[in-house]
This record gives structure tokens, sequence and C-alpha cells, in this order.
């Protein structure tokens, strides 16, 4: 597994890792993580793992875009001094074209998206031991939909990143895509983007195959 004994491993990203989350730190007891796919990671991960004594922090804001996590990576990033930094991103960068188009200030487009993301890592790694990159997503089995496609093109910027800087990529369209052979999105999302809590362990599930865990 990537995590060894001791490391502090921080998540970040928009309404899907916050899930009411603790602030300004979502550490500690009493439902700090909040109940998002990262409180399922670490209730796994601690319960499975305890020897390890793993030490985690949610950072997820509602909302977000990539231009936010700019603005506060000092602060909610760097300055917690991670071992590890999980990031999933982007999901409202293109919401915001689809639902707000008439404003494009919302609107955050792949090329600054892209360079954005791709500074924030390098910062990280001159600090952190590694990064784990995750997909934004949309819960529409069809890729012609046009925020599909659009999401598709962001998720695909994601894992170039990914292996430009040789860090783990998980792929939560695709597990989406394997998920609704057998169920339709409308059982996990209302919206298709925030999921119930089987959509959470869904994802909490994808995030600890990619880092090796088995259990």
């Amino acid at each position: 597994m990537l995590f060894t004994k001791g490391e502090k491993i921080l998540f970040i990203g928009d309404s899907i890792s916050d899930y009411n989350r603790a602030k300004p730190v979502g550490e500690g007891l009493f439902g700090a993580l909040g109940t998002s796919w990262v409180a399922d990671v670490a209730a796994t991960l601690e319960a499975a793992r305890p020897e390890l004594g793993l030490r985690f922090v949610n950072m997820g804001i509602d909302g977000n875009q990539v231009r936010d996590l700019d603005k506060r990576w000092q602060r909610d990033v760097l300055d917690q001094k991670p071992d590890w930094v999980c990031v999933l991103i982007g999901i409202n960068d293109v919401w915001r074209q689809f639902d707000s188009p008439t404003r494009p200030e919302e609107h955050v487009p792949l090329d600054e998206y892209e360079a954005t993301y791709d500074r924030l890592i390098q910062t990280t790694l001159r600090q952190a031991r590694g990064m784990v990159l995750l997909s934004p997503y949309f819960m529409e089995p069809n890729r012609a939909d046009p925020m599909r496609a659009r999401m598709d093109e962001y998720g695909a910027a994601v894992k170039r990143l990914a292996a430009k800087h040789g860090l783990t990529f998980v792929d939560l369209q695709a597990g989406w895509d394997w998920l609704f052979q057998y169920m339709h999105p409308c059982n996990i999302a209302w919206d298709r983007i925030h999921p119930n809590h089987t959509g959470h362990m869904h994802i909490a599930r994808q995030f600890l195959a990619a880092v090796g865990f088995e259990g």
C-alpha cells in the first residue's frame, strides 16, 4: 500500500469530499471528517490497519473549482504538512459551463484547469511524499451527452497530469460506467453529481484499490 506507518493523508476538493466536514480543519472526533467517501476511506483503513496509525484530514469545500484550490493551497494543504495529498476537483469547473451558461466568468476552461492543476502538483511534490489524483465525473452513461463529453475531457487532463508526474490516478468516471450496468444513476444521486452513501462507498473502494489496500 502507498501509505506507511504514521503518515498524514490530506484530502482536498469540492462538495463530494466536504459533506459537512468540520471547519476550518476537518480532523478529529465526532464526525470531523464528514460523511463522504473520505470518511469511508479513513474508517476502513483505521479498522483494517490500526497498526499504521494513519492520520486523516478532510479539506474539501462545497462549490470549489480549481481556482479556489489555488487560492487556499498554501493554508489548506502546504501549511498542514501532509505526507500525501489526494485531490478530487473539476466537477464544478465543468458544471458551471452548463448550469450557468450565461456567466462565463464562472467557467474554468480546460487549458486553465490543467495549467493550474499542474502548478499545484509541482508545488506540492516539493514537500509531500506523493499525491493521488481522482478524475472528476458526471453520472451519465451516455458519453455523447454534452456535459458527460466535456467532463471526459477534464478527466483525461487529470490522467495526463498523473502520468506526467508519476502519480496514482483513480478513474472515477470509468467506475461509474461499470456500476451503471447494474443500476440507474438516479439510484445513486438525484443530480447525478452528489452520491448517496452507496455512491460514496463506491468511490472509497476505487480509491482503496488504487492505493494498494487489500482487505
